[in-house]
């Protein structure tokens, strides 16, 4: 495609080179992987500012730069290179804007599903997935587990890509004859432009709780983040949401799409009621239109409940019968790291993603409704580096609060001590029934091997992942896995 026809109607504050004889094949954010034909995008990072590595992609070959700071000495190097500058208010909404042009506008061509919130993002895309091809519709999934286009898995390390990817990813998806993509959407996501120019026909709200503070630094600016996404939904849009969340008015408020509500609680288009869970699974009824529907899933929880009924409710605003969509629920596989069952003998271990206060509450609340007193629950957790500190001393009075042993160790330290971190999360804790086992396996093996034969293990916040992050590399490391050694 040729620039000028990428640049069409799109705001640029000056423009350097010739837009007429560039041709462009190639969008990237990485200097490293620039060559001829590349347009390259210096954004401003966490750590580092790609407009430093604008020397390195003109060496590597890339035929126009998009930048939002002019760079000293830049515009020499541009012109005795031959490449097009193209300087933009901000990188970030030009990257979407250009994007979604030079991927033909993808999400037009999908009935495209985002879903955000604290908690139930993951869980609500898999069972939303589930039920699209259970009806016989190709599917698309982007979210915080991995990607995939039908059946294909495609690798990821954010919730949330940037809007290059995402483009990249539906251009794909369109080309496979998806006619759906279920998009899970961060707060991340929506500060940082990554979801810009996107074509939603439902948004769905799940919760909200105190998260991500080290980067939106207030609750209000968090709650801002996630509202901004409804602020942006068309007037034809749907937006699918949780009328038992206490914050559901003020982030839906200024959104013009219509608002269906689900609830446990009250009166709401899609009531739920009579729910019932074991270690075996979850059942519930709920009522959409005066009627009454029942259903099944192998997912354990209240909180299961709620994100199986925010999928149908999407499924059936896209078209989908109720009776597809539970069908979709009941056959819908574990979910992994999300409260996933490991049994051996009558021990069981729950290994769960929940790394916020209150889904760790939520999980400890579940194991407790289950075992009724009658077996002892240990819980094995830790928290973050580089995140939010103020849920630290939070989650380990939860944890402590609500299990007959805890056992405090490491998460992902990155770059903190891990030890700093186990303090902020013991140093208020007044009570004898927790050990600080710093080493992750080590705390695993213990909680496992010395607990009671009929003890249930919550090993809590890492989920799905297969990593340990410490001083920023990478380590392999899964809770899954570890659990099953020792067990």
């Amino acid at each position: 495609m040729l620039l000028h026809e990428i640049l069409n109607n799109i705001p640029v504050t000056q423009f350097v080179g010739s837009a007429e004889q560039l041709e462009i094949d190639n969008i990237s954010i990485d200097s490293r992987n620039c060559k001829n034909g590349t347009i390259f995008f210096a954004l401003k990072g966490f750590k580092t500012d790609g407009h430093k590595f604008i020397p390195q992609a003109i060496s590597n070959g890339a035929s126009a730069v998009v930048m939002d700071e002019d760079q000293p000495g830049i515009d020499q190097l541009i012109s005795s290179s031959k490449v097009a500058k193209i300087l933009v208010k901000n990188s970030r909404e030009a990257l979407a804007q250009i994007a979604n042009v030079f991927y033909g506008n993808p999400s037009s061509k999908l009935n495209l599903v985002g879903i955000t919130g604290t908690k139930g993002k993951t869980t609500t895309s898999y069972f939303l997935k589930n039920i699209f091809e259970t009806a016989g519709m190709k599917t698309g999934l982007i979210g915080t587990n991995k990607n995939m286009i039908g059946e294909k898995k495609i690798s990821t390390k954010l919730t949330t890509p940037e809007s290059h990817i995402i483009n990249n990813l539906m251009s794909e998806m369109v080309k496979e004859h998806c006619s759906n993509c279920v998009m899970e959407v961060s707060s991340h996501a929506v500060e940082l432009n990554r979801i810009a120019n996107l074509d939603f026909n439902i948004g769905v709200f799940t919760n909200i709780t105190s998260d991500h503070l080290d980067f939106h630094e207030t609750f209000e600016n968090y709650m801002a983040a996630k509202s901004k996404f409804f602020q942006s939904l068309k007037p034809t849009a749907k937006i699918i949401y949780n009328k038992d969340d206490k914050n559901y008015e003020s982030m839906l408020r200024s959104s013009v799409a219509e608002k269906i509500s689900y609830s446990l609680k009250t009166e709401a288009d899609f009531k739920v009621e009579n729910v019932e869970y074991n270690l075996d699974g979850t059942k519930f009824r709920f009522i959409y239109q005066e009627k009454k529907y029942d259903v099944e899933t192998e997912l354990i929880g209240t909180f299961n409940a709620y994100n199986a009924i925010a999928a149908i409710g999407s499924a059936i605003y896209s078209n989908v019968s109720v009776e597809n969509a539970i069908e979709g629920i009941y056959s819908t596989p574990q979910v992994p790291g999300r409260f996933e069952v490991i049994a051996s003998g009558n021990k069981r271990v729950i290994i769960d993603y929940s790394h916020t206060a209150d889904s760790l509450n939520q999980a400890l609340n579940a194991i407790k409704h289950i075992v009724k007193s009658e077996r002892p629950i240990y819980t094995v957790f830790g928290c973050g580096g580089d995140r939010d500190k103020t849920k630290r001393p939070i989650m380990g009075k939860i944890a402590v609060e609500n299990s007959s042993f805890v056992y405090v160790t490491s998460d992902n330290p990155r770059s903190e001590n891990p030890f700093d971190i186990i303090n902020d999360i013991t140093k208020n804790l007044n009570t004898k029934n927790y050990n600080v086992i710093e080493n992750r396996e080590e705390a695993i093996k213990s909680a496992i091997t010395d607990s009671e034969e009929n003890a249930v293990i919550l090993i809590a916040g890492k989920g799905h992942e297969n990593y340990q992050e410490i001083n920023g590399v990478r380590n392999f490391f899964s809770d899954k896995e570890t659990a099953e050694k020792y067990l």
